[in-house]
C-alpha cells in the first residue's frame, strides 16, 4: 500500500515500485531521511535549508553538481557538489543553502547535461535547470473534487496558438469563456520542453518541464488553479512512446532509456520491461505523480499508447493508472487514451486484465463522419462509408471496426467493445490531427455546406459519446491548424520532407499541382496563422450560439444527459438520414432527427421509433436550421401521416402531451 501524508505519495522499496535507496552521507554532510523529504525519487526536492538531488546516472562513475548563475555554464562561475553514489545506479545529495531559482546541470563522466527530471528549463532543452519549489504556490482549489468520466465535454487547445499571445496568462484570461460555451474539462496539448520557439509539443525531450515558451510553471498552475475556480477540470496530453530529437541527453546518463527490441514509429522506443527498465518505468510513474501532485491536473491524454510497448507482468499503463489515482488522493482523475487499433483493454478494469483507464479516443466516428459530410474517402478515410448505419453503429457501440477486416491496413482492426459505457468514447469532428492532415489545414466547416456542418454538430454534441471541440471550432474558426515545428535547419528539412511524404498518402496530394502549396513547418509564418481570432466569437456570433446551445441541452436535458449503455436506439430512413431515439425513464423519450442530403418525405413510416411517446405527441425542441445560427428558418413540424425531413438538418423531438379532442393519428 501507499502511504500518503499531506497529499503525497511517499512510495517505500517493495510496495509501489519507485523504490528509493536507504540513506546517503553526501558532501555537505548526512542528508535527511529520503522518505521524509522527497515527493518524488527523481529530480530535485527544494527544502527550506537547501535541495536534495536525485538522479539516476549508471554511465558515469561519479555524479557532480554544476551549480551557476550564469547560464552558458563557464566554469569560472560555477561551483560543483559531488553526490553520493546509491546502489542501482543512482545518485543523490543534500546541498545547504541551495534554493529556489539556481541553475544547475549535472556533470557526468561524459560532460555537463541538464536534469533529466529538471523542473524547469529557462534557456530551453540545452541550457541549465531552474531549481523550482513547488509548495510557494498559494492554491485555492481545496474544495475540488476532480473530474468523471461521465457527462464532461472537452476542449482540446494549444497554448501557442489559442491566444495571440500564447501564454498561460492569456490562456487564463479566456478560461471563464469556455466555462460559459459549456466546456467542462480542458485538455492541453503537450508541454513538456523542446528545442525552437514553436512546435507541436509532441518532440518533448524534458518531460518534467513545462515549456518555457508559454511562460513559468507557476503560471501554468495559476491557469490550473482558476480553471478549478470556473468549475472546469484540466488534463494534460503526454507523450510516452518516444522521446524527441533534438535536446534528449538522457543516454548520457544511461543506455537503458531506450530499446531497439521494438519498432517505433518516431525512433527508438521507450525500454519499460527489457535489462534495467526499473527506474525507467519510475522516471515515467513519477512523472504522472508529477503532473497529479505538483500541478493539480485532473488526469492526462495518453499519446499513440500503441507505440508503448511493454510485456512485463504489469503494463507501464496499468500501473500509471494506479500511480495517477493514488496520486489525485480525494479527487477524481481522468484518464484518456489514444490507442490506433482501438483496443478496449485499455478502459477495461484491472482484475479483467485491463489498464483501468477512462476513455478511448474514437478515430471511427470522426473518419465516418468526414466521409459522410465531405465524400472524401481517400488514404484512410478508405474503409467509412459516411452511412447513416455507420452514425447509428457508432453511437450505439463505440468503434465501428472491432475485430473486422481493414482494407487500408490490410488486416483485421479493433477489439470488441460492445456493452462498454458510450462515455467511455471520446467523439469528435476536428482534433489537432485532423485539421492538420490536409493541403490547407482547413476545418471541417469549411469543406462542406453550413447546413451539414450544423447537423453533424448537433450529432455530436447531443450523441451519446463524450464529445471533444478543437480551439476555434465553436465558433467556426477562418484560422487554419498547420503542423509546425521549429527544429535546427538540418532536423528541419528532414522533418518537412517526412511531413509531406505523411501527406502523400492521399492520392490527391501526388499531384505535382499541389507542390506549391505545402507550407514549411519551420516557418515562423506557419505557427503564426494558426493563432486563433477570439472577436470571430462576435463576428461568427451564429456558429457560437448553436454551439452554446447544444452544449447547453446536453448538461441540462433530463433524458440526453443521462444516456447509459443500452439507453439508445436508432434506425436509417433514407440514403443520407437517420433518426436516434435516447430512451427516458418517465415516458420521456427523445428523438433526434439527422438528413445530410435533401429534404424528403416518408410515407408511410413503418419504424418503430418514430412512434410517439403513449398519450403523447412529438414537438419541436430545437432545430440546427434556426434563424438565430445562420440556418433557413424551420417549418412547422409534420409527424402525422407523413415525416417531411428537412434538408441538411438537424432536430430534436420531444413528447407533448396530446389534447383529449386530438385524432390519435395526429
Amino acid at each position: 500500500m501507499d502511504s500518503r501524508q499531506n497529499g503525497t505519495i511517499k512510495p517505500s522499496r517493495g510496495e509501489t515500485g519507485l523504490a528509493m535507496s536507504q540513506d546517503k552521507k553526501g558532501v555537505e554532510g548526512t542528508s535527511p531521511s529520503l522518505g521524509e523529504i522527497r515527493r518524488l525519487s527523481i529530480g530535485v526536492e527544494v527544502l527550506p535549508e537547501g535541495a536534495h538531488f536525485r538522479v539516476w546516472a549508471p554511465k558515469s562513475k561519479r555524479v557532480k553538481v554544476r551549480l551557476t548563475t550564469d547560464v552558458e555554464l563557464r566554469s569560472n562561475n560555477t561551483t560543483a557538489v559531488e553526490l553520493a553514489r546509491e546502489a542501482g545506479g543512482y545518485f543523490s545529495g543534500f546541498i545547504e543553502a541551495t534554493g529556489a531559482g539556481a541553475l544547475y546541470k549535472y556533470e557526468l563522466d561524459s560532460g555537463w547535461f541538464p536534469d533529466p527530471a529538471s523542473r524547469f528549463q529557462p534557456e530551453g532543452p540545452h541550457g541549465p535547470s531552474q531549481l523550482i519549489d513547488a509548495t510557494r504556490f498559494e492554491w485555492t482549489d481545496q474544495e475540488w473534487k476532480g473530474v468523471r468520466y461521465r457527462n464532461q465535454a472537452i476542449y482540446e487547445l494549444h497554448i501557442g496558438t489559442f491566444t495571440q499571445e500564447g501564454t498561460w496568462k492569456a490562456a487564463e484570461a479566456q478560461l471563464s469563456e469556455l466555462a460559459r460555451l459549456g466546456i467542462t474539462v480542458v485538455e492541453v496539448m503537450p508541454v513538456a520542453d523542446f528545442p525552437g520557439k514553436f512546435g507541436w509539443g509532441y518532440d518533448g525531450v524534458n518531460l518534467f518541464a513545462p515549456t518555457r515558451l508559454y511562460g513559468t510553471p507557476d503560471d501554468f498552475r495559476s491557469f490550473v488553479n482558476r480553471a478549478h475556480a470556473l468549475g472546469l477540470g484540466v488534463i494534460l496530453d503526454v507523450v510516452y512512446n518516444h522521446f524527441g530529437p533534438d535536446g534528449n541527453y538522457l543516454e548520457q546518463f544511461s543506455d537503458y532509456y531506450l530499446t531497439d527490441r521494438y519498432q517505433n514509429e518516431w525512433g527508438r522506443a521507450i525500454n519499460f520491461d527489457g535489462d534495467h527498465s526499473t527506474p525507467v518505468r519510475e522516471y515515467v510513474l513519477a512523472n504522472g505523480v508529477y503532473w497529479t501532485q505538483e500541478f493539480h491536473l485532473d488526469g492526462l491524454r495518453l499519446d499513440a499508447t500503441q507505440q508503448i510497448f511493454d510485456a512485463s507482468p504489469e503494463h507501464i499503463l496499468a500501473a500509471l493508472s494506479k500511480y495517477v489515482r493514488a496520486a489525485a488522493g480525494a479527487r477524481s482523475a481522468y484518464l484518456i487514451a489514444e490507442n490506433e487499433p482501438q483496443q478496449v483493454k485499455l478502459v477495461r478494469p484491472l482484475p479483467e486484465g485491463g489498464y483501468d483507464l477512462d476513455a478511448l479516443w474514437n478515430d471511427d466516428f470522426h473518419h465516418t463522419a468526414h466521409v459522410a459530410v465531405t465524400g472524401d474517402r481517400d488514404a484512410y478515410y478508405t474503409d467509412y462509408r459516411g452511412s447513416p448505419q455507420e452514425f447509428i453503429s457508432a453511437t450505439k457501440w463505440g468503434y465501428l471496426f472491432q475485430g473486422q477486416w481493414y482494407s487500408w491496413q490490410n488486416k483485421p482492426r479493433g477489439t470488441c467493445s460492445l456493452g462498454l459505457e458510450p462515455a467511455r468514447f471520446i467523439n469528435y469532428i476536428q482534433n489537432h490531427d485532423q485539421v492538420a492532415n490536409s493541403l490547407h489545414g482547413r476545418r471541417i466547416h469549411q469543406l462542406t455546406s453550413p447546413g451539414r456542418f450544423r447537423a453533424l454538430t448537433a450529432l455530436l454534441l447531443l450523441g451519446s459519446g463524450t464529445p471533444l471541440l478543437f480551439q476555434g471550432q465553436e465558433f467556426g474558426a477562418s484560422t487554419p491548424f498547420r503542423y509546425f515545428a521549429d527544429h535546427n535547419p538540418e532536423l528541419a528539412r528532414e522533418v518537412t520532407k517526412g511531413r509531406r511524404e505523411f501527406l502523400r498518402q492521399f492520392r490527391a496530394l501526388t499531384d505535382e499541382e499541389t507542390t506549391p502549396f505545402f507550407v514549411d513547418p519551420a516557418a515562423i509564418e506557419t505557427f503564426a496563422e494558426c493563432k486563433l481570432i477570439l472577436s470571430e466569437r462576435e463576428t461568427h456570433g451564429d456558429t457560437y450560439r448553436l454551439h452554446c446551445d447544444l452544449l447547453r441541452l446536453r448538461r441540462e436535458d433530463p433524458v440526453i444527459s443521462r444516456v447509459r449503455a443500452g439507453g439508445i436506439d436508432g434506425a436509417v430512413l433514407g440514403p443520407e438520414a437517420f433518426i436516434l431515439r435516447f430512451f427516458g425513464e418517465k415516458n420521456d423519450d427523445r428523438l433526434l432527427l439527422v438528413n445530410f442530403g435533401a429534404e424528403f418525405e416518408l410515407s408511410p413510416v413503418p419504424e418503430p421509433l418514430l412512434a410517439p411517446v403513449e398519450g403523447c405527441r412529438w414537438a419541436l425542441a430545437w432545430s440546427s436550421e434556426a434563424a438565430k445560427y445562420g440556418g433557413k428558418g424551420t417549418p412547422p413540424l409534420r409527424t402525422d401521416e407523413h415525416w417531411r425531413l428537412g434538408g441538411e438538418t438537424a432536430a430534436l423531438l420531444v413528447p407533448e402531451a396530446r389534447d383529449e379532442q386530438d385524432n390519435p393519428s395526429h
